[in-house]
């Protein structure tokens, strides 16, 4: 026979039940007749060229591959063994000897074997023990400045073991502040725990801690892995300048935040400043995950090997990112074809759907992997609503056109225009203009050129100041995009620069908030304006930073940045204009803060916390008693000053010696502590994200519930809450540092 075997922690069968594999069950099973498909989008020859390629060339691609130290702490190393194929002939055996890596529980041994057509399988649960084993643990993640008990549990599984000497070896990230090394005493068989006391130092990154057991010639180790977080949000300082020809300029700069977590960017540009490496990472960085947020997050990515000389890893990490964005819009897609606002959710969001859907025939043009199938169903979707579209069927009379002109662009755009339901939508009398110049942009794609002109001949290309909570999630800066865009598909030169130079100067003010629909849009707009046109002129300059060598830099894209040095707090730069033309110069730098700085905050909306246990009662979160079990109470609610409020964010970071206890991993989603139902909420390990609309004059309270699990001193950070598509509509509690004592 033909045989493999694979030893695998039990524990982590169980997760999902995996059973011993049988062979012939599977192979003899009935077949359903199957399709199968596949493409080549990959290996066509410029697939990847596109209207960016004249954008600009940016660097800041190390974003993209994680900060220094690597990736994140691998919390959970699975003990995982695979050996073969083996061949054993009639009445034969074998023997494998292998090394059980440092583990401590069960392993199920499975051997799967197989000869012409027959099929066998076989399985035995076996312990795992030493004569001596060692066991630590710490919380999911620690922040800098945090205290905190590392228990580590000893197990003399032997008579002989006596007395053992505990040593803890950690890596930069925390700092010892007791005895290295410990000692126990045994008289029998059993487990002792010990504890050593750390302080985490200020730097972020994978922590390390080494324990190592010994006791005569019997050893043991145990290593932990963890991420050091810090779980405020990056502060942003820029210095500007505009350069004359032959200009020089000297400047100093100060890194804000965290050593270790800081940012440094020079821009160069000829043509006023977008604010790009704020607005791109802003972008990558936003931490809600709807299907507006999803498709705004890797919309810009599909152009970054187009901004700058990428090499091949970071293309392939791009790549990975662009196909992973496509491969999550998946869970969003409902039966009848469109795009839920969350994962999972059963009905279709229509401006979700037609934004979605933008991106993913953006992708597929410049070659990236659509299933036919996912597009499919889409266009079916939207022909579907196209068709029964009326005024006041959707989303109120005055926005409801411009949801249809959008979704009718889509189509077009996809090649399957739906000339009919376009016609009848331009007859309408109370067309806005901004709808106009969605319309006229699904004509000029329709190749309907002179109907396209004659609809926007007398609309405007400005919009007045507004701000949208749900629907389309709009703003005056989006729209103005919107017609952007639409005018460079017409080919108006002059008018889009207009246009052009309003959305430049909206993306360059660092006061000017924008939310995610706005920002990928505003973007894309201007990309696709700097594609189609050749404008700015050529870049040359000098610069030199501290005591680095000088260095020079010239190209002929409107836009240049590179990363500048971040080893001192304080730095120096010199930069020369070396060329006949105005230059727009940025130091763009961000750090992440220390812990601690937060104040309470309410704008135009009310929020308190309070802490209860479990009969209700108020607890202090200040001082806890290890193993308490506890819940927070956040209540919200709408003064109605400005009406019903949409797609609201509450955003709740529990201290690292917390730990979240999700009920719905116990199957109880109906506990009585449960209050008000959120619309979505996402639970991770540090954090509970929950999203909800209120309506005017409405209160509502949300729960989680908690326990004190490590013993330590650990800060709590601010809890906030905020409408995702407008900032002015607020609340926050400010952090405090809380304690987890020994009971």
């Amino acid at each position: 026979m033909n045989f493999t075997v694979a030893v695998v922690d039990e524990g982590l069968l169980d997760l999902t039940r995996f059973k011993t594999p049988e062979p012939w069950n599977t192979f003899y099973a009935r077949e359903a007749l199957g399709v199968k498909s596949w493409d080549m989008y990959e290996d066509v020859l410029g697939a990847f060229s596109g209207k960016m390629a004249a954008l600009l060339k940016v660097g800041g691609d190390g974003e993209l591959m994680g900060k220094k130290g690597g990736n994140k702490a691998n919390r959970f190393k699975p003990m995982v063994k695979y050996f073969g194929p083996y061949s054993l002939d009639v009445g034969g055996t074998k023997s494998i000897d292998f090394k059980m890596p440092n583990y401590v529980g069960s392993v199920r041994t499975m051997v799967i074997a197989g000869d012409k057509g027959a099929y066998g399988s076989a399985e035995k649960a076996t312990p795992v023990k030493e004569a001596l084993m060692v066991v630590a643990t710490l919380p999911r993640v620690l922040s800098p400045g945090e205290k905190v008990k590392l228990p580590v549990t000893v197990f003399a599984m032997d008579k002989k073991i006596k007395n053992v000497s505990v040593e803890v070896k950690p890596n930069s990230k925390f700092k010892l502040s007791g005895d290295a090394k410990k000692s126990l005493s045994f008289s029998a068989e059993g487990e002792k725990t010990i504890a050593f006391d750390f302080d985490v130092a200020e730097q972020l990154g994978k922590g390390k801690v080494q324990i190592i057991a010994k006791s005569g010639s019997e050893s043991a180790t145990y290593e932990i892995e963890l991420d050091v977080r810090a779980p405020n949000p990056r502060t942003v300082d820029v210095i500007s300048k505009v350069l004359e020809g032959g200009e020089s300029w000297n400047s100093n700069y100060t890194l804000p935040g965290i050593s270790g977590t800081n940012e440094a960017v020079l821009e160069v540009s000829s043509i006023p400043p977008i604010n790009l490496d704020q607005r791109l990472k802003y972008l990558i960085k936003y931490p809600h995950g709807c299907i507006e947020q999803t498709t705004s997050s890797v919309f810009p990515q599909l152009f970054l090997d187009r901004l700058t000389k990428l090499n091949d890893e970071t293309k392939n990490k791009i790549k990975n990112n662009i196909q992973s964005g496509i491969d999550r819009l998946k869970s969003f897609q409902t039966n009848d074809g469109g795009f839920a606002y969350w994962p999972g959710q059963g009905q279709s969001n229509n401006w979700g759907s037609s934004y979605a859907g933008h991106f993913l025939l953006e992708a597929k043009e410049l070659g990236y992997m659509v299933p036919a199938s996912m597009l499919k169903n889409w266009t079916k979707y939207q022909k579907n609503q196209s068709s029964n579209w009326t005024r006041n069927s959707q989303y109120g009379y005055n926005r409801g056109d411009f949801l249809q002109a959008y979704r009718l662009y889509t189509l077009a755009l996809a090649g399957d225009a739906d000339l009919p339901s376009m016609n009848r939508l331009k007859e309408d009398v109370k067309l806005s203009d901004e709808a106009k110049w969605r319309l006229a942009a699904a004509y000029q794609l329709a190749g309907q050129e002179e109907v396209a002109s004659s609809m926007v001949q007398n609309a405007s290309r400005d919009v007045e100041e507004y701000q949208e909570l749900s629907y389309s999630y709009g703003s005056r800066d989006r729209d103005l995009a919107m017609i952007l865009e639409a005018l460079v598909q017409m080919d108006r030169k002059s008018d889009a620069q207009d246009v052009l130079k309003k959305i430049s100067g909206s993306l360059s003010n660092n006061k000017r908030w924008m939310s995610t629909q706005t920002t990928a849009y505003c973007l894309m707009a201007v990309g696709k304006f700097v594609g189609e046109n050749s404008v700015g002129k050529s870049i040359k300059y000098s610069y030199q930073v501290g005591g680095d060598g000088k260095k020079n830099a010239t190209t002929d894209l409107p836009i240049d940045q590179t990363d500048i040095s971040v080893k001192k707090k304080t730095n120096s730069i010199n930069l020369t204009n070396s060329g006949d033309n105005v230059l727009f110069v940025r130091i763009i730098t961000s750090g992440i803060p220390m812990a601690g700085n937060e104040t309470d905050a309410e704008n135009d909306l009310v929020l308190s916390v309070v802490y209860k246990d479990l009969d209700g009662n108020t607890v202090d979160p200040i001082n806890l008693e290890q193993g308490t079990d506890f819940k927070a109470e956040v209540t919200v609610k709408n003064p109605g000053y400005r009406g019903n409020y949409k797609e609201m964010a509450l955003t709740q970071i529990f201290p690292s010696g917390w730990e979240i206890r999700n009920m719905r991993l116990n199957g109880d989603n109906s506990s009585p502590h449960f209050k008000s139902v959120p619309t979505y909420q996402d639970i991770r390990d540090d954090r509970v994200m929950t999203y909800f609309d209120l309506r005017a004059g409405n209160t509502k309270t949300f729960v989680v519930l908690l326990n004190a699990t490590y013993e330590g001193k650990y800060y709590l950070p601010a809890v906030n809450c905020e409408a995702m598509y407008d900032n002015t509509i607020s609340g926050r509690k400010k952090g405090q540092w809380v304690t987890v004592v020994k009971p």
